[in-house]
C-alpha cells in the first residue's frame, strides 16, 4: 500500500504543478501555438477537469486500499490522454514535441495499474457494523 500512496501522492502534486499554471497562460498558449485558442469554454473546462482529477489521486492517496475502485478510472483518465495524443499524431495534427509530454500519462498509468494490483481493498469498506445488510 506504500507504493501506491506515493504514486498517487506524485501524481497529484505533479499534476497540480504544471494544470494550475494553464489558468494563467491562455493567451500565452494561444500565441505560441497557433492557431490562437478560439474556444476558453472548452480550454478552461479541460483545465478544470484535470485540475480535479489531480485532487482525486491526492485523495485516493490518503488511503489506496479505501479508494481502491477509484484506481480504475484514474487509470482511464491518463489513458484517454495518451490515446487521444497518439491519434492526433499518427493523424499528423500534433507534432512530436507536442505529443512528448504525455508519456508522463503514460507512465503514471502504468503505475497506476501496479498500484491497482499491488492494492487490496479492505473487506465491508465503507459499511458500518450496524448496518441492516449485517444482520
Amino acid at each position: 500500500m506504500k507504493f501506491a500512496k506515493i504514486v498517487f501522492m506524485v501524481a497529484g502534486v505533479w499534476g497540480v504543478l504544471v494544470t494550475l499554471p494553464l489558468y494563467f497562460l491562455y493567451d500565452l498558449i494561444g500565441h505560441q501555438s497557433p492557431p490562437v485558442i478560439t474556444h476558453p469554454e472548452f480550454y478552461y473546462g479541460f483545465v478544470g477537469v484535470t485540475l480535479t482529477w489531480q485532487v482525486v489521486f491526492l485523495v485516493i492517496a490518503t488511503n489506496p486500499a479505501r479508494y481502491r475502485t477509484m484506481i480504475i478510472p484514474s487509470i482511464l483518465e491518463k489513458f484517454s490522454y495518451v490515446l487521444a495524443n497518439l491519434a492526433l499524431f499518427v493523424n499528423h495534427k500534433m507534432t512530436a514535441s507536442q505529443a512528448l509530454p504525455s508519456t508522463t500519462d503514460l507512465v503514471l498509468a502504468l503505475f497506476f495499474i501496479s498500484a491497482f494490483l499491488k492494492t487490496r481493498s479492505r473487506p465491508n469498506e465503507g459499511r458500518s457494523h450496524d448496518s441492516i445488510y449485517n444482520r
